[in-house]
């Protein structure tokens, strides 16, 4: 996406967390608006990284280093997210946002209830990889993809269309809906099916070994690339989001028993793939 000559909706940008999520919204930033000041927060070696690309104007390895910010973006796992929001709170003036980029959103925008001063506005960017860092982070990582925001009604109106104007411009795609609606759909849409395939994965693994998965055909390979996520990133998340998890994993194994009963016939098994076709 070539550089925009649309004033950018915030002059300097605060990233806390630069992986794969973090770096990819800094890139995102950085192409469309090169004079917009990043500042990350990190652990030294992956400032270094970031610095070494061009990417960031000033590395910070605490938030005390955020003073003077327009927009903070909490791009840590998300109880770390929920643990630092109040004191990069304390840090900002009245006008600046805070957003975070969290997969629940319940817990942090609980705790933003009780902040004074900076607005708060929760989000939840759809789309990740694979594989974390920011070594594999790039500028089109959200483009025509989702951009969940979970406004509470403690920021203003005026506060949430600037920052959905913001995620619009680095070519994503803004929606809006409250914490709760957000954390039960992940359940289903994003958490269900990471434990779904790293269960399948074990499952797999440990009854064919290396040698049987070489045989295995594009079918497994495609279905099991999930399971190469990061566990510390997705043990927080369900942790965060237990009970509708929980719930998604019950209505899963429940239909799973309506095959396992009925393998040797036709008609069961051909209810389930046409059901599944139909979505």
């Amino acid at each position: 996406m070539p550089p925009s000559e649309e004033e950018p909706h915030f002059q300097s940008v605060g990233i806390v967390g630069f992986g794969l999520i973090g770096g990819s919204i800094a890139l995102a930033i950085r192409e469309r608006w090169p004079s917009v000041r990043i500042t990350a927060v990190d652990r030294a070696p992956v400032l270094a990284h970031a610095a070494g690309s061009g990417v960031i104007d000033r590395a910070a390895q605490g938030v005390g280093g955020l003073g003077g910010v327009d927009l903070v973006i909490l791009a840590a796992p998300v109880e770390q997210n929920v643990r630092l929001l109040p004191e990069v709170a304390a840090q900002l003036g009245e006008n600046a946002v805070i957003t975070d980029v969290g997969g629940t959103k319940r817990d942090i925008v609980k705790v933003a209830g009780a902040l004074s001063g900076a607005a708060f506005v929760g989000g939840h960017p759809i789309g990740g990889a694979e594989q974390g860092g920011f070594a594999f982070a790039r500028a089109d990582l959200f483009r025509g993809r989702p951009w969940i925001l979970t406004p509470d009604g403690s920021a203003s109106a005026v506060v949430v269309e600037r920052l959905g104007a913001f995620i619009q411009s680095l070519g994503a795609r803004p929606t809006a809906m409250d914490a709760d609606e957000h954390d039960r759909l992940m359940a289903f849409l994003s958490h269900l099916p990471q434990l779904t395939v790293s269960a399948l994965m074990e499952v797999v693994g440990e009854a064919t070994a290396a040698t049987g998965l070489r045989l295995a055909g594009r079918g497994l390979v495609v279905s099991a690339r999930l399971a190469s996520s990061p566990a510390d990133v997705w043990g927080e998340v369900c942790a965060s989001n237990a009970r509708d998890t929980g719930t998604a994993l019950v209505t899963l194994m429940a239909r799973l028993q309506q095959p396992r009963a009925g393998l040797a016939d036709a008609n069961t098994v051909d209810a389930v793939f046409e059901h599944a076709a139909r979505w």
